[in-house]
């Protein structure tokens, strides 16, 4: 309970106390498997139904960015799981999964480096390795790095 006695007092008490709620809000194992989970559901359904996919034509971002069918299948079945563990599984379970998923993304985003195709999925660099390094950012600190992660 130090960061939210330290948050409370001195100067900056209220960008202090917007900090912490962000911190405890949404930097938690479960809150990423919830807002991560239903973010990949989005994702997956728009790349099928040509917003952002399946095909770089029909993205709105263009070549720059599009998740073809595979990459769209792989999305909605994590955020499927995602969400499924967040809603159904005993919390015990949260953070290995997150753990799970930063470093798939740690990996996906090294990957990208050398690479913009895994057995047939397409991966656009730099969209794609910028987005798997903010994800793999995201649930390695919720797993790991949040001493308030629940």
């Amino acid at each position: 309970m130090n960061i939210v006695n330290s948050a409370l007092q001195g100067k900056g008490r209220r960008k202090n106390i917007i900090y912490l709620i962000v911190l405890i809000m949404f930097f938690t194992s479960t809150n990423f498997l919830k807002f991560g989970g239903l973010v990949l559901v989005v994702v997956g359904l728009l790349g099928f139904v040509g917003i952002i996919g399946p095909t770089s034509s029909q993205s709105l971002f263009g070549a720059f960015w599009w998740f073809d069918n595979y990459e769209n299948v792989v999305h909605l079945l994590l955020g499927i799981v995602g969400l499924v563990v967040a809603f159904a599984l005993p919390m015990s379970l949260h953070k290995p999964v997150t753990l799970l998923v930063g470093v798939l993304a740690l990996f996906f985003a090294l990957y990208n480096l050398f690479s913009v195709n895994f057995l047939g999925a397409n991966l656009e660099s730099p969209a794609d390795l910028v987005l798997h390094t903010v994800v793999a950012a995201w649930a390695l600190y919720s797993s790991l790095g949040n001493k308030s992660s629940m």
